[in-house]
């Protein structure tokens, strides 16, 4: 038993440091790429390369001053970007990242929680982070931050639907709630064969998921300032950006647990094809960004409730009678 738990304890601190990491250099990565696509440089002043500017970033915002506004409500302030950090992070226990390896004799399993409604728990505890962006913004004490954060509130509830349905057909395939059996349904044909429509919905709503461009409504400067974060200064604000790029981490890699088989692939090792293949997705995000303009509000919920809603549903119909068909 205190084998067990030892294994769960190192594989709890090795996912979340190595995701930390990620998160942080994903913001260099962010800077490199959009310089490139904009003809510019990124950030090549700290360390070779520019590789010690997420370190540099973060001692800033651990220096910087601490501000609260008067009469914001000083509690529900501080914790709002806690909650929304400690929500992507826990979302990432059940995604797995390699298959079962063996080490001193031990079977070693290389997802944190491999249990079987992984799925229900994801969508679970990312649908809560929502509460940190309106906690934010309500307790800011300003009109702005609240209406970002309302803004916010009603954007992720109604492209969350068509998330949630988009892979609905991917569970009726696998016949399973658990991400590592979905990956291993997908053994030799990944489900993006079986389920272009459906992949092409959840990507979409994922970047909207996310708030970014085109649909980063929540915090468009042009309208709300910075939305939600405006009275954020110090790490506080920190944690809100890094609260962002943890939560495009956790859609880029269920994305690629439920359509891209996961760590399969030839010749490199599970974890490496894994990493591969989450980092094209990252890529995806930030070229988005530097490409589309961002949409209007109207046009935002338009598009989620009208055209990404009924497709979900036309796309679950159509797998409903493909598998009839082919069970036959």
């Amino acid at each position: 038993m205190l084998i067990y738990f030892l294994i769960s304890l190192v594989k709890v601190l090795i996912v979340f440091t190595v995701m930390l990491l990620i998160v942080a250099y994903m913001t260099l990565m962010e800077r490199k790429v959009l310089g490139h696509m904009q003809v510019r440089f990124g950030p090549n002043r700290v360390g070779p390369f520019g590789l010690l500017q997420p370190v540099a970033d973060g001692i800033k915002l651990f220096f910087k001053e601490d501000i609260i506004v008067p009469h914001a409500n000083r509690i529900i302030y501080t914790l709002a970007p806690a909650v929304i950090v400690v929500t992507a992070l826990v979302s990432y226990a059940v995604i797995p990242f390699g298959d079962t390896i063996r080490i001193m004799g031990q079977s070693i399993d290389l997802v944190v929680a491999d249990v079987n409604v992984g799925l229900l728990y994801l969508f679970a505890i990312s649908s809560l982070g929502v509460y940190g962006v309106v906690m934010g913004g309500w307790a800011s004490n300003n009109k702005y931050s609240l209406l970002g954060a309302i803004r916010s509130s009603a954007q992720m509830i109604s492209y969350e639907i068509s998330l949630g349905l988009s892979i609905v057909g991917v569970l009726m395939i696998a016949g399973s709630l658990s991400l590592t059996r979905i990956v291993e349904a997908q053994s030799p044909v990944w489900f993006i064969l079986y389920q272009p429509l459906g992949f092409i919905i959840y990507l979409i709503s994922a970047v909207a998921e996310c708030s970014r461009t085109p649909f980063d409504l929540t915090e468009c400067e042009n309208e709300l300032v910075a939305g939600y974060q405006t009275e954020y200064s110090s790490m506080k604000f920190g944690l809100y950006y890094l609260a962002e790029y943890a939560h495009i981490l956790v859609v880029s890699s269920l994305a690629v647990s439920l359509f891209f088989g996961g760590w399969q692939g030839p010749f490199l090792p599970p974890v490496v094809w894994f990493l591969i293949k989450v980092f094209v997705f990252i890529f995806f995000f930030i070229w988005v960004r530097a490409t589309f303009p961002r949409f209007r509000y109207d046009q935002l919920m338009k598009f989620g409730w009208k055209v990404l809603f009924p497709l979900s549903l036309v796309n679950i119909l159509l797998t409903a009678v493909g598998v009839i068909f082919f069970s036959k």
